[in-house]
């Protein structure tokens, strides 16, 4: 079996210092005691399901670097940097390729003028990319994306600002099954999701907002937030055992256990052959 890796970042400097999503409040803030220990059991988990957990280091002045899902986009040896739409974020960018570059990836940029958010916004599910787009990343990033990767890549239209990135309200389990939030999408795109992945969990309202969606799976474990009962309940219907662990005060800047990771090796449900 192939060894798993994901990316990580201590939350030495996370913080909520600047508001570009509805979740962000600087007047409510984090409590980085409590952010440090949240950040670090859901690394002790990942360790205990057998994944090697690399680290990128924490930068001061740069509060959302621990959310590594957006550093970029895996295929392979490739990494496809991205474009933040905010230049609070795009500071992030010099160490995410540096990190890539010194440790044998090659590293891709996009056009100028294009935004893509990563990982956050480009999620295989086989051998399909789907890739959310209009809040954070443009569509013409991911028609990039299709002819670099020789992939077929599937645009889908989030409509939401709370579900601001796909992987808020859309995580693949496997080849053909994902978990997903209806209402984060338009209905083409909700079509577009019901055609081509054959077994999907709906995720309600109140258990989207507790970023069931933002799972990290594992085989057939789902790390998750807490507070996701119903999705849980569904999960092990499936055939997946949920690890619930709380992540409250990543919730505060619009993240959960998917937004602080990032697979190295490619997720569980790629087929990336």
């Amino acid at each position: 079996m192939r060894q798993r890796r994901i990316l990580m970042c201590p939350p030495d400097y996370y913080g909520i210092e600047y508001e570009i999503n509805p979740w962000m409040s600087r007047a409510r803030g984090s409590t980085p005691e409590r952010a440090r220990q949240q950040w670090i059991a859901l690394s002790e988990i990942l360790k205990g399901l057998g994944v090697s957990v690399e680290l990128l280091a924490p930068q001061p002045g740069l509060p959302d670097l621990v959310f590594t899902a957006n550093a970029g986009l895996v295929f392979k040896s490739q990494f496809f940097s991205s474009r933040f739409r905010h230049e609070v974020r795009a500071r992030e960018t010099p160490y995410d390729d540096a990190w890539f570059a010194g440790h044998g990836f090659t590293v891709e940029h996009l056009p100028e003028g294009i935004y893509f958010e990563g990982a956050g916004d480009a999620l295989f599910c086989g051998s399909t990319l789907f890739a959310g787009y209009r809040i954070r990343s443009d569509v013409q990033g991911h028609q990039f994306l299709a002819q670099a990767l020789g992939k077929q890549v599937l645009p889908l239209e989030l409509v939401n600002p709370r579900f601001y990135h796909l992987d808020t309200c859309f995580c693949p389990l496997a080849p053909g099954e994902a978990i997903y939030h209806p209402a984060a999408f338009d209905a083409y795109g909700r079509k577009v999701l019901q055609t081509h992945i054959p077994r999907l969990v709906t995720v309600e309202e109140s258990e989207a907002h507790r970023f069931g969606c933002n799972a990290v799976v594992v085989g057939k474990k789902v790390v998750m937030n807490t507070g996701c009962e119903r999705l849980a309940a569904e999960l092990k219907s499936w055939g997946y055992e949920p690890i619930p662990t709380e992540l409250d005060e990543f919730i505060k800047a619009g993240g959960s256990a998917k937004c602080l990771t990032l697979r190295l090796d490619g997720e569980e449900a790629a087929l990336w052959d």
